[in-house]
């Protein structure tokens, strides 16, 4: 399937797992934000207007600290705060490699990001800017997930991608299931019925009711994202089924 005729602006998702060391040894890893930091601009100088969510797991999951007896709604705020050191992280990352970029934050924090202004983000897209959304949807028992479905419909993408490290979506978990059968294109009535974990179910609905169709990819495979976006990468996409 051959993406670049079709996908203009693209909205891309990173885990926050995405920049870690090795082993987990670092919960942000300069080596490897440097590298996701090259796959993006690689894309950027194809001519396609990208922006950004990264999640913050590698340094706190709200959820799992409520797990631990935290107050979900605190652990959530922490969670949005380390999205921004993400988002700070991958800004500082590409602006080394020479892309303009700007960080814009859902919860204001005016000495190190703007706030998020749909129309000055979708400026800077126009003028070549790579825009990083940071801090979620700005409230808690919300998601990144939910966060990036509702910028890429917000910003009017024409697909949303998922930078994880696996290189699609299959019928069960590949690390556990040695059989387990990967989809090339999978529905999001499938997806959602199936309980296949690709993304939240209010992400999946969002994206579902606005037909932005959602390509699950392996982002630590070097050009994989570009290769995928010219049709020759592995990737699943979750679209409608009349596609």
């Amino acid at each position: 399937m051959t993406f670049a005729p079709r996908f203009k602006r693209i909205l891309l998702k990173l885990s926050g797992e995405v920049l870690m060391g090795e082993g987990g040894g670092l919960s942000i890893d300069p080596a490897v934000t440097a590298r996701v930091a090259e796959e993006i601009a690689d894309v950027k100088a194809q001519g396609y207007e990208l922006c950004i969510v990264v999640g913050g797991g590698n340094i706190f999951r709200g959820i799992s600290g409520a797990a631990r007896g935290m107050e979900r709604a605190t652990g959530d705020y922490m969670g949005m705060l380390a999205t921004v050191m993400n988002a700070l992280a991958v800004q500082n990352a590409l602006e080394q490699i020479g892309v303009e970029t700007r960080v814009q934050s859902a919860i204001p924090m005016a000495s190190v990001c703007e706030p998020f202004i749909r129309r000055r983000a979708e400026r800077h897209l126009e003028k070549g800017r790579v825009v990083i959304f940071a801090a979620g949807v700005g409230s808690p028992f919300f998601t990144t997930d939910s966060g990036a479905a509702l910028r890429a419909a917000e910003m009017k993408c024409d697909a949303l991608f998922k930078g994880t490290s696996v290189d699609g979506v299959y019928d069960a978990d590949p690390k556990k299931v040695p059989t387990a059968t990967r989809y090339d294109t999978v529905s999001y009535s499938r997806v959602l019925s199936d309980d296949l974990k690709v993304m939240d179910a209010s992400a999946i609905a969002l994206c579902r009711d606005n037909n932005i169709p959602i390509v699950v990819f392996n982002i630590r495979e070097h050009g994989n994202f570009a290769a995928v976006l010219s049709g020759e990468g592995v990737s699943t996409v979750v679209q409608n089924e009349q596609e």
